[in-house]
């Protein structure tokens, strides 16, 4: 089956990804490029390095702009869905969604519009084995916004490894956040993957913070041979 995935750079995004290729033919990737920072639908931060992450995978890049109004900003995702159908034979779309109804259900029903099938292969898993699956599996991710209490400053810019991990199901316990940001907490950059040919290296970045909110903006990468 020819799958298109809808592909944000972070780690639910790459994730599902990875696990759509193991049984189905992924032609093509979608990004959203949401003028609207809190987009109800669609990650932001560091959205433009898709276009090196398709790069590195060599498949094929489908950019949509929005202006990220809520609601209208599902015509934008059709259009785009769209032209995968039609220049990439694309036979289904697969999602990183894992508990938001929100997005999954307005992505099912553009999916059931054309006529093409909508699989979500990360979808209800356990937040905690998801994020230890993804260190073992390889994934190499950064935390690239903060959003909520009590992520301070330091998360910016931070590695999701084991250390990590601990502490995020530590503040699930004590703060009852989703571990993995499901929740809009976090948002985050995968610079190394199994199906990367070439490693991402972080050469230039910067933080704004304020008031449990922050960004980790990339300004400069490089690649660099695996």
């Amino acid at each position: 089956m020819r799958l298109g995935v809808l592909f944000s750079g972070g780690k639910d995004s790459c994730f599902a990804c990875y696990k759509a290729m193991k049984k189905y033919d992924v032609v093509c990737l979608i990004s959203i490029i949401s003028r609207n920072e809190e987009s109800y639908m669609f990650h932001t931060p560091n959205i433009a390095l898709t276009k090196i992450q398709a790069e590195i995978m060599n498949i094929p890049l489908i950019i949509q702009e929005t202006e990220g109004k809520k609601e209208e900003e599902l015509k934008d995702l059709k259009k785009a869905i769209e032209i995968g159908k039609e220049k990439y034979k694309i036979e289904g779309v697969v999602t990183g969604a894992i508990e938001s109804v929100y997005q999954s259900s307005r992505i099912q029903k553009i999916c059931n519009d054309l006529d093409i099938g909508c699989f979500n292969p990360i979808w209800q898993m356990n937040q905690m084995n998801l994020l230890k699956e993804l260190v073992s599996a390889g994934f190499k991710t950064v935390i690239t916004g903060v959003f909520a209490y009590p992520f301070d400053e330091t998360w910016l810019g931070r590695e999701i490894d084991e250390k990590t991990i601990k502490e995020l199901e530590e503040l699930q316990k004590r703060h009852k956040i989703s571990p993995s940001g499901e929740g809009g907490e976090i948002e985050t950059f995968v610079y190394d993957a199994p199906m990367f040919k070439k490693r991402i290296e972080i050469t230039k970045a910067s933080k704004t913070y304020s008031k449990y909110s922050g960004v980790y903006r990339i300004e400069e990468v490089r690649l660099v041979e695996k």
